[in-house]
């Protein structure tokens, strides 16, 4: 969903700004609750807000008055939780955001799904002693270009180890190969604030990322689906259903 009050102050036009979308996995994981899964689907493009960052990581390049305190990788390349570019680093605005702006986005995107996120693990724990979470985002094929040798088509992120216990990420891993996938491990990307945040194995929660290269199911020009992304789809939904039983 792009507001007007936000498309009025970018300089993108929509389709640019959409490049950083994960355009479709909605549709891709909609099986997941017919075999007893629940899903939760943000609605917030991450060019306003990015759900999968911390409130802490705030780019003083996009943000007027905030303090230049140190800052990892993802907020100085312009990704934080109020991002400054896009895809291929487009600039989204031509000048900083004022904070309250900022902390109006937080309040009225971040913080109710992160709400709502939180409340359906403390329901699975408490209901089945324990939650499994897996973080579903697309990634450009151009993410994987500067990798050697054969591409995988599919990175989990587990913060190498951190995050999940073993089984899980093994069972994640063989329900995507099942399908024929390649897929590799926290590389390039390991997971980042939702596996950081609620990857909590000790106590019987574990959160996986799962990365799809976008260009297996969609056009990436155009961003549209890819006229066999109802084959891809169902082999999406056979992966879903070797993983409704996995907290068995």
């Amino acid at each position: 969903d792009y507001p007007d009050w936000f498309l009025r102050e970018t300089r993108l036009p929509v389709q640019l700004l959409r490049s950083s979308e994960d355009a479709f996995v909605d549709r891709l994981i909609a099986p997941a609750v017919a075999h007893g899964a629940v899903t939760l689907s943000a609605r917030v493009p991450r060019c306003i807000v990015d759900l999968n960052r911390g409130v802490d990581e705030i780019d003083p390049l996009v943000v007027r008055g905030v303090p230049r305190h140190p800052l990892n990788q993802r907020t100085l390349a312009g990704l934080g939780v109020i991002p400054r570019v896009v895809s291929q680093g487009r600039v989204i605005h031509d000048r900083q955001i004022e904070r309250t702006e900022a902390e109006r986005r937080i309040e009225s995107c971040w913080r109710p799904y992160h709400q709502a996120l939180s409340g359906l693990i403390a329901e699975a724990r408490a209901r089945f002693g324990q939650a499994i979470l897996i973080d579903m985002h697309s990634m450009p094929q151009d993410a994987l270009a500067h990798l050697q040798g054969i591409r995988p088509e599919m990175v989990l992120g587990n913060r190498h180890g951190l995050s999940s216990a073993a089984r899980v990420s093994d069972a994640v891993c063989a329900a995507v190969e099942a399908e024929g996938w390649r897929i590799r491990r926290n590389s390039p990307f390991s997971g980042a604030y939702i596996c950081a945040a609620y990857g909590r194995p000790a106590q019987n929660v574990h959160v996986v990322q799962l990365e799809i290269d976008r260009s297996l199911y969609m056009e990436e020009a155009t961003i549209t689906p890819r006229p066999d992304f109802d084959l891809f789809a169902a082999r999406i939904g056979r992966v879903i259903q070797r993983l409704a039983g996995l907290g068995g």
